[in-house]
């Protein structure tokens, strides 16, 4: 069958996709985007996990003809979703706890290179929640990361201040190996804080 969607912004054209494909193969095998990682199949590791009309789901569950005429945002997309988002007027809270591992100001020291499009990797800045990833030292071996910026990132859209346990709710379909969370958790926190001083 061929399945038309976007992903990313842009549309694509999946052709003899068979019944049973997952969109994760469409996406890392058909159109090239790695991101998302192939772990457990299960929908348990959230390594997956990419936004389905601005949900996040774990894209390994979701069979490639269920996205027809729908919006995929993939990690790869997220600092142009995240730009856009912005651009129209949605506002974020802080950290006004001051809980944050990382100092806004020691943050604000630490920029990476813009080295992100959505089909190509080059070129645009990156979203807040990716950006305070790197600046909070969130990322390890980074097979998890995807998932964790996406599901993040959602989070942060609907809740401008989360709690450390909204935090923990909304990033608890996504397994980390390789960390005890903290980082990841002051991340989130550093973001929300930061896109709470843009507002």
């Amino acid at each position: 069958m061929r399945v038309n969607f976007t992903v990313n912004g842009r549309p694509q054209e999946a052709d003899d996709v068979w019944e049973g494909e997952s969109l994760l193969y469409v996406l890392r095998e058909r159109m090239g985007l790695p991101g998302s990682k192939n772990a457990c199949e299960q929908g348990e590791c959230g390594s997956c996990t990419v936004r389905l009309d601005g949900v996040p789901v774990c894209s390994c569950l979701v069979a490639a003809g269920q996205v027809e005429g729908r919006e995929v945002v993939t990690v790869e997309g997220l600092a142009e979703f995240a730009k856009d988002r912005a651009e129209h007027g949605a506002g974020h809270g802080g950290c006004a706890s001051g809980a944050c591992g990382t100092s806004l100001d020691e943050a604000k020291k630490w920029q990476a290179r813009p080295t992100q499009d959505s089909q190509t990797g080059e070129g645009v800045e990156l979203s807040p929640i990716q950006q305070a990833f790197i600046d909070a030292g969130a990322v390890q071996c980074g097979f998890c990361t995807p998932g964790l910026l996406i599901a993040a990132d959602e989070l942060l859209e609907r809740q401008s201040d989360p709690s450390d346990q909204d935090i923990r709710e909304a990033l608890s379909g996504n397994l980390c190996r390789c960390t005890g969370y903290e980082k990841i958790l002051d991340a989130v926190r550093l973001a929300a804080a930061r896109q709470g001083e843009a507002v």
